[in-house]
């Protein structure tokens, strides 16, 4: 029982200091969250979660403030996520549903999420080399040039442009696009460059047909392009300025990070399958210098999570909401990516 009001009084500081941006005392306590205790008892339970850690007193006269062992608790804690509400469903998918493709969405997510949390929101590219080719289209736009187009589960589109030195028939056309997606649709990109290479390995002192080699050549070509590996979109810095007050602990280290791509995505972590948001909270986070940051993130993709989206921002955040914002971005890149 005297957890339980302890764990109330603990949720109801970190309400009010996210909300306020001041420490918390009893007395606010009293006025604002019905806890049905006296005034003393919220006093002898706010000390006593001073002492095991949970809470931190800036000035003598001040109220608490939680600490990053406080916020960890408050998070551990939450029996659920919040739900996103109705409206708030609306606008994501109204918002989300124009994207025309793969970096349109991830442009439409980024700033998405950054409104939604007013924290600086960070999405990662699907990475490529745990993508599978959801189909391949050989399309003839002459008797001797051919338009390649290679659809892959992330929703990534490349086109690719092939000059034969002699015309291919119908039949002939036909025949080799079918030959092209049974060796290469549905398998992980290097699955499907090493089944495609395998079209055009003919016995010694044979030749492969020229239009299936020029057309397997320039596929893998596609499929070994690994620019959007780590490439990564970010939104909402401009937010930062509502944590003027702690500009040298959390603001500048944070802008400082934000430059390196690198660092980001260390930040974001590996992507998590299962809808699981992790939250990495002041000093759990890989880089001391940002001990004041936290990260809320979670993997996305059709399938198993194929890349990782969230927001990086001070500690004094509304973990709930952020939490259930990351979650249904997510949710919702996943489901555009698997119908695109």
């Amino acid at each position: 029982m005297q957890e339980e009001r302890r764990l109330a009084v603990l949720r109801a500081i970190v309400e009010d200091y996210v909300a306020t941006e001041e420490p918390v005392g009893s007395k606010a306590l009293v006025e604002r969250h019905s806890l049905n205790v006296s005034p003393a008892t919220i006093r002898n339970d706010m000390a006593a979660l001073e002492d095991e850690g949970y809470l931190h007193q800036p000035h003598t006269s001040a109220g608490r403030v939680p600490t990053d062992k406080g916020y960890r608790l408050f998070v551990d804690r939450l029996s659920t996520v919040k739900p996103t509400t109705t409206a708030e469903r609306r606008a994501i998918a109204s918002f989300l549903d124009g994207a025309v493709d793969l970096d349109d969405v991830v442009h439409r997510s980024v700033r998405l999420l950054a409104q939604l949390t007013r924290q600086v929101a960070v999405v990662q590219y699907p990475t490529l080399s745990r993508s599978t080719v959801r189909h391949v289209e050989v399309v003839a736009l002459t008797p001797t040039r051919l338009l390649l187009v290679l659809i892959l589960s992330t929703g990534r589109v490349e086109q690719r442009h092939v000059e034969l030195d002699a015309d291919l028939a119908d039949d002939e056309l036909a025949a080799l696009r079918s030959r092209v997606n049974l060796a290469a649709t549905g398998e992980l990109i290097g699955d499907a460059a090493s089944a495609l290479g395998d079209l055009v390995r003919v016995p010694e002192g044979e030749d492969a047909p020229a239009a299936t080699r020029a057309v397997v050549e320039a596929l893998v070509e596609a499929m070994s392009d690994h620019r959007s590996d780590e490439r990564i979109m970010v939104a909402g810095t401009a937010n930062l300025a509502r944590f003027g007050d702690s500009f040298e602990t959390s603001v500048r280290p944070l802008l400082e990070a934000l430059e390196e791509q690198v660092i980001l995505l260390k930040l974001l972590g590996e992507a998590t399958t299962g809808g699981a948001v992790t939250v990495r909270i002041g000093a759990e986070g890989p880089y001391q210098e940002l001990s004041s940051t936290s990260v809320v993130a979670t993997g996305y993709g059709p399938d198993d999570a194929l890349a990782s989206l969230g927001i990086v921002g001070p500690t004094r955040m509304d973990y709930p909401g952020t939490m259930a914002a990351v979650r249904a971005v997510a949710r919702y890149v996943s489901r555009i990516l698997d119908e695109s």
